[in-house]
């Protein structure tokens, strides 16, 4: 089969800013969060995301493809197969698995080398004036052998680790004896299926396989990698001892080389594996704000006119007037001072308890402790609302004028009513003449009296209406100030982190 080599990096180069806007983004989410996050988490995360954002500055010129198998499967042999070279015949370099080992085709990649942490004397230059053009095609590969990934050696299994989120393509080598291997498929190739496009399986050592038992090898293969979500991953067979197949892994490498896109996916899949981790630190959703309406009502006739006071300082809170119109107040005998105090912690203590809930209904437990961490203390809302409520209230509200007036007149007309009958009777009029008028005169003053009642008592309404706004807003203001604010800024931060996690 013949594969493309050539392809148009226009749209990587077009792809490249938004990963970095990406990484910028989860980068600047986790600062935010601070925290929220568990701090082993966020300290991975951000190391993960300046290894992928130093790994694509630095890798633009190269494509990084390592050789990943386990014990015996013939990894430095394939190695040496694809580069045409006997590092044994290198001064001291050795093709072994202690350290990672790299082959590099094309311009120097000594930073790049540096950041992978292969070593000066682990590296060798493949491209050569005698060779040069049938090399060509792997012009700016990184090949790398890296340790056994099941070495008994930690070590190794670490090195592998710390490479595999750097590499641009992995070839996984399998030994044909060892292939279905559980910690193979379970801790690496399952993990991987976000890197489907970027994976080659190859079977290693076919000369070793009875005749025909190469296909069948082969075929159990695909059966497996289907099972761990891979099922488009291609699966080659090779022979170092018979050089069967390395023409086919070459073309393949060269396939990949001349794919700007091989480069950019590695560092999305990276990005995508840090996200995909970060995505246990934020909840589905940010709740929707508690009704701060709600809460400033019960909050402020907890520590309206009756109430002794609120808070952790009690009506010393509200200040002398107000303790002097709580004072004034009546009570029942039965419920004293100290108990409206209490109550009124009480109220306080059941607002924010109930806000803190509603505020931070599925989030993770440490969001909801940042919730809970950044609203006011009960005891700091509740002084700041006796105290806001107490600047709210006013004195006694004076009449109307139109209650005045009515005053005023009831008054005249009683007055001219007995001034009427005191100067009829010394004139000697009539009863009828006397007691008729006299009487019509004082039920007008009586009706214009009741009528001034009545309006002074609206007047007394609205007054007490108008306070209980005055005294609901001051509650409010605070509502907004030591809860809401609070909660809003914390909610914000959660959603930064969630939707960085969640854009792809």
């Amino acid at each position: 089969m013949s594969l493309t080599t050539t392809r148009p990096g226009a749209a990587a180069d077009r792809a490249a800013p938004g990963l970095e806007g990406r990484l910028a983004a989860l980068t600047d989410a986790l600062d935010v969060a601070a925290d929220a996050v568990d701090q082993v988490v966020a300290a991975r995360a951000r190391a993960d995301l300046e290894a992928v954002r130093t790994r694509y500055a630095l890798g633009t010129e190269h494509t990084v493809v390592a050789l990943v198998g386990g014990t015996g499967s013939g990894k430095s042999s394939l190695f040496n197969a694809i580069s045409g070279l006997l590092f044994a015949d290198v001064g001291t370099l050795r093709p072994t698995t202690d350290e990672a080992a790299a082959c590099v085709w094309g311009a120097d990649a000594t930073a790049l080398l540096d950041f992978l942490h292969v070593a000066p004397a682990r590296r060798i230059q493949r491209e050569s004036e005698l060779d040069g053009d049938h090399e060509r095609d792997l012009h700016g590969m990184v090949l790398l052998d890296l340790p056994d990934h099941d070495s008994v050696a930690g070590d190794h299994a670490a090195q592998v680790d710390r490479l595999l989120p750097l590499v641009d393509l992995l070839v996984w080598v399998l030994d044909p004896q060892k292939y279905a291997d559980n910690l193979l498929h379970e801790r690496y190739l399952q993990a991987l299926r976000d890197r489907e496009e970027n994976l080659l399986v190859v079977v290693n050592q076919a000369d070793t396989l009875p005749a025909g038992a190469v296909d069948r090898v082969r075929a159990h293969v695909r059966e497996l990698l289907a099972a761990d979500g891979l099922d488009a991953v291609a699966v080659l067979a090779t022979s170092a001892v018979e050089h069967t197949g390395i023409g086919a892994v070459r073309e393949r490498l060269a396939h990949a080389v001349a794919r700007p896109a091989t480069r950019l996916a590695t560092a999305r899949a990276e990005a995508d594996a840090v996200a995909a981790r970060l995505a246990g630190e934020v909840g589905r959703a940010e709740p929707d704000l508690p009704d701060a309406g709600r809460g400033a009502v019960e909050l402020a006739r907890a520590a309206g006119p009756g109430a002794a006071g609120t808070g952790a300082s009690g009506a010393g809170a509200a200040g002398p007037k107000a303790a002097g119109r709580e004072a004034a107040a009546p009570r029942r005998p039965e419920f004293g001072a100290a108990d409206a105090v209490v109550a009124a912690d009480a109220v306080v203590s059941a607002v924010r308890a109930r806000w803190v809930a509603e505020a931070t209904a599925g989030l993770p437990e440490r969001w909801a402790a940042r919730v809970d961490a950044a609203v006011g203390p009960a005891a700091e809302v509740g002084d700041a609302v006796a105290m806001a409520v107490a600047s709210a209230v006013t004195g006694p509200h004076p009449p109307s004028r139109r209650a005045a007036r009515l005053a005023t007149l009831g008054v005249a007309l009683a007055l001219a009513t007995v001034a009427y009958v005191v100067l009829a009777l010394v004139q000697g009029a009539g009863a009828a003449a006397t007691v008729v008028p006299g009487l019509a005169g004082l039920v007008a003053a009586a009706v214009v009296a009741a009528r001034g009642v009545a309006v002074r008592r609206e007047d007394r309404d609205a007054a007490a209406t108008a306070s209980e706004a005055r005294r609901v807003a001051a509650a409010r203001d605070v509502v907004d100030r030591l809860l809401a604010a609070p909660t809003a800024d914390v909610l914000a931060r959660h959603r930064q982190l969630r939707e960085a996690v969640l854009t792809r």
